[in-house]
């Protein structure tokens, strides 16, 4: 498949870049939620604007509600978040959570709410400091006609606003995925500000007891629902990284072209132009490689596992050498708070955690091809 948009993913990308540009912008978005100490880190009504422009139902079928588009359409929308640092729970829970609960009941529990921009999820997997899911040791043990849940969980991205929590743990069959509401006996969640002004959670489970139906799938049959749940976040993290990188750099050339030093414009020296070329080449390689990880995985594809990995670690190398070029080229003013490029860093390295690092997939990527 070429490595372009259509027209109609074309059309939704412009209505997504202006939205995001008026609405998601980060004076108004991130700095505000920020600076008033928000506990969600986000704005309610920002997220209900999602809904109402149908971006929370584009990986909903259309017989639940939704739009029933792809992952290329909603790393279209996450492009434009990560251009702008628009805090929302867009990626986790109309991507991640939405990919966990297609085809089973909850979704007809949980995706009216998130259509109308209601409901915020969560999704809880890594247990300690990197993204290891491959070393859940959360136990989901037999009790009455359900489980008991016990163990802890970090990281969990809008943990502390969440309605429901996507759940991984090791029953005696194997790994399985539970749907927990908040509120639940035995839950303690505490809220965590995160480098880039987000909110994530530390959760403890003890002894939290489910019944039957809130396993999401089978019992034991965790792993692959697991694994599609990831690579949807990971696509969707690699296109917001993209989105990241792109408006750094634009930010970062803008200022190349204003800034003057010994009576010269500072973009005029070849070696930031040099530089700037170098980053614009691995920034277009990422989102060639973010499209093609998404094409995949909308056809179903038996390489998009590996193209998944390929895209997350791309994606995660060009946007980190875009914020660490763009501060440097800013110099001392890109490390004050004045300047939105510092905010682009703190968001890249927050992103580049979550669904795991580029040394992660370059691991795992190597892994799949026997190494």
């Amino acid at each position: 498949m070429p490595l372009y948009l259509t027209d109609d993913q074309a059309m939704l990308r412009d209505t997504a870049r202006e939205f995001m540009a008026a609405e998601g912008a980060i004076a108004t978005q991130l700095r505000h939620w920020r600076d008033i100490g928000c506990k969600d880190g986000f704005g309610h009504g920002l997220w209900k604007q999602f809904a109402e422009l149908g971006f929370t139902g584009i990986l909903i079928p259309e017989a639940d509600g939704g739009l029933g588009l792809g992952h290329v359409e909603a790393g279209i929308v996450l492009e434009e978040i990560g251009r702008n640092l628009t805090p929302s729970p867009f990626l986790v829970t109309a991507v991640a959570v939405v990919e966990a609960l297609k085809g089973t009941p909850h979704g007809a529990r949980w995706f009216p709410g998130i259509l109308a921009g209601e409901t915020v999820a969560a999704l809880a997997v890594d247990e300690g400091p990197k993204h290891r899911p491959e070393r859940i040791a959360m136990r989901a043990e037999r009790a009455g006609n359900g489980f008991r849940l016990s163990g802890d969980k970090q990281f969990v991205v809008q943990g502390a606003s969440a309605d429901m929590i996507v759940v991984a743990a090791r029953a005696e069959e194997g790994l399985t995925l539970f749907a927990v509401e908040k509120g639940a006996a035995g839950l303690h969640v505490e809220g965590v500000r995160l480098a880039d002004a987000s909110i994530g959670a530390r959760m403890r489970f003890d002894g939290v007891e489910v019944d039957a139906d809130a396993v999401i799938g089978e019992v034991g049959g965790g792993e692959a629902l697991l694994g599609r749940v990831l690579n949807a976040g990971r696509a969707g993290a690699a296109a917001e990284l993209v989105g990241l990188g792109g408006q750094a750099m634009a930010m970062t050339v803008d200022y190349l072209r204003q800034r003057k030093q010994f009576g010269r414009l500072i973009g005029e020296f070849q070696a930031l132009q040099h530089r700037s070329a170098h980053l614009y080449s691995e920034l277009e390689i990422a989102r060639a490689a973010t499209l093609k990880a998404q094409q995949l995985l909308d056809e179903g594809a038996a390489e998009a596992e590996a193209m998944v990995s390929v895209a997350k670690a791309k994606a995660g190398t060009a946007s980190r050498l875009a914020v660490q070029e763009g501060v440097q080229m800013h110099g001392g003013i890109g490390m004050t708070d004045e300047y939105d490029i510092g905010l682009y860093m703190k968001r890249d390295r927050v992103l580049a955690e979550l669904f795991g690092d580029a040394a992660y997939h370059a691991d795992r990527l190597a892994r799949m091809k026997g190494y």
